[in-house]
C-alpha cells in the first residue's frame, strides 16, 4: 500500500465546473506518491484545454464513461443506472477505493470497496441560495438520493467547515462531514509588473449565485473597468448578459494566470460558495480581495479580504473605489491574501484525503 493510503483509486469527475480542476490536481498529487488513479469522467467530455491538465502525468488514466451527471438527470432511475455503472467500473478496474465527487450516487448502488463521498455542492443547497425556496417538487428525488448517498458513504468530505454544517443541516446527517480544503498550486512570484487598474470577477457567470447582476450594477456607477471571466451560458439554457461589464468568456488557464498576475482588484459577490477556487487563485497571485460576506468566505479569508453585503451595489462600488485610491492598502491586502493562500495547496488536499483513505482501508482490513 502506498504512502497515500491506496494502491488504486477510482475517482469520478466532470468537466462542467470546478470539480474538473479539483479532480485533476488531486489525482496528479496522488499519482506522484505512487497511487494509480482512474479518473471516470461523467457528463460532457472534457475539452482539449481541460485534457491538458493531465498532460505528462503518469499514473492517471482517463475513462470517458458517457454516463450522465446526477444533477443533469431527468429522474432517479437514470441516476441509479449511472451509480450502478460506476460500481461495476470499480470492480472491473480493480480499484481498492472509490472517491466519488457525486455523493448522490453512493447510496444507489452496491460498491465493492469503501467509498469516500466528496460534496462540492448540490441542488438543494444551491436552490436555497439561488431562489430562497425549497427545491422544486420535480427535483426532490435528487435530495432524497443525496441524503441516502451521504449516509451510505464510508466517509463524507466537504471543502469548508461552513459547507459541512450546511450539508448536515440540509440532509439531517447523523455526523458532521469531515473537512479537507481544496487547493491550488502557488502562483509565480510577483514580477513587479504594473498593476492592472481594473476589477476582475471569475466564475460561471450564468449561475445566479455568482451574482453577475450586481457586478453589472456596480460597473455602471464605477470609474474602473469591470472584467468578467467565465462561461456566460449554462447547461440548461441559462444566460448571463452584461451591459456595463466587459465579458471575457472562458479563458484558458495560462491566460487567466497572466491576467491575475497583473493583480487587478478581485471581486466575488457570490451569495453561495462551498469553497471558492477562483478566489484562491486570485489570492495566490496577490490580488486584493473584495468578497461577499458569507460564512465560507469569512471562514477562509477573515483578515485577508474586505467583506461586503452581496445585495448592496453602493457598498461594493465604495469598497472598490477605496482600494483603488489607496495603493498601500491594496498592496497590503494582496500580500495578506497571498500569505493565506499558502495554506491551500493540492499537496495539502492530497495529504488530507490520504489520511482518510488510510483510515477507510485499515478499517476494511480489520473487519476482514
Amino acid at each position: 500500500m502506498s504512502g497515500m493510503g491506496a494502491r488504486h483509486v477510482l475517482m469520478t469527475a466532470d468537466a462542467v465546473g470546478g470539480v474538473w480542476q479539483y479532480a485533476c490536481q488531486l489525482a496528479a498529487e496522488l499519482a506522484c506518491e505512487g497511487t494509480l488513479v482512474s479518473l471516470a469522467v461523467m457528463g460532457p467530455p472534457p475539452s482539449a484545454a481541460q485534457r491538458r491538465c493531465l498532460a505528462g502525468v503518469e499514473g492517471v488514466s482517463l475513462i470517458e464513461t458517457g454516463l450522465p451527471l446526477d444533477w443533469m438527470c431527468g429522474g432517479d432511475a437514470e441516476a441509479r443506472g449511472a451509480a450502478q455503472a460506476i460500481a461495476r467500473l470499480a470492480q472491473e478496474c480493480g480499484a481498492d477505493l472509490v472517491h466519488c465527487n457525486s455523493p448522490a450516487l453512493v447510496g444507489a448502488a452496491a460498491f465493492p470497496v469503501p467509498v469516500l463521498a466528496a460534496a462540492h455542492g448540490c441542488i438543494a443547497t444551491w436552490w436555497q441560495a439561488a431562489k430562497g425556496t425549497a427545491v422544486a417538487p420535480d427535483l426532490r428525488w435528487h435530495g432524497e438520493m443525496m441524503r441516502r448517498g451521504l449516509i451510505a458513504a464510508d466517509a463524507v468530505v466537504a471543502p469548508s467547515a461552513s459547507f459541512a454544517a450546511t450539508l448536515q443541516a440540509t440532509y439531517r446527517l447523523p455526523r458532521l462531514p469531515l473537512v479537507v480544503h481544496n487547493g491550488r498550486p502557488p502562483a509565480a512570484p510577483d514580477n513587479g509588473a504594473q498593476r492592472l487598474n481594473a476589477v476582475l470577477s471569475v466564475g460561471r457567470m450564468w449561475d445566479p449565485v455568482k451574482n453577475a447582476a450586481l457586478l453589472d450594477a456596480v460597473a455602471r456607477i464605477s470609474d474602473l473597468t469591470f472584467l468578467a471571466a467565465g462561461a456566460l451560458s449554462g447547461p440548461h439554457g441559462e444566460e448571463a448578459r452584461f451591459a456595463h461589464v466587459v465579458a471575457l468568456g472562458e479563458l484558458p488557464g495560462p491566460d487567466l494566470a497572466d491576467l491575475l498576475a497583473l493583480q487587478p482588484i478581485f471581486v466575488s459577490p457570490a451569495t453561495f460558495e462551498p469553497f471558492g477556487l477562483a478566489v484562491l487563485e486570485a489570492a495566490a497571485a496577490g490580488c486584493a480581495l473584495i468578497l461577499s460576506d458569507i460564512p465560507t468566505f469569512r471562514e477562509l479569508w477573515e483578515g485577508a479580504a474586505i467583506f461586503i453585503d452581496p445585495t448592496d451595489a453602493t457598498a461594493l462600488a465604495a469598497a472598490v473605489a477605496r482600494i483603488h485610491a489607496d495603493p498601500d492598502t491594496r498592496a497590503d491586502l494582496g500580500e495578506a491574501a497571498r500569505a493565506r493562500s499558502a495554506k491551500f495547496t493540492p499537496a495539502a488536499t492530497a495529504a488530507g484525503m490520504a489520511a482518510i483513505y488510510r483510515g477507510l482501508l485499515a478499517g476494511r482490513e480489520a473487519a476482514a
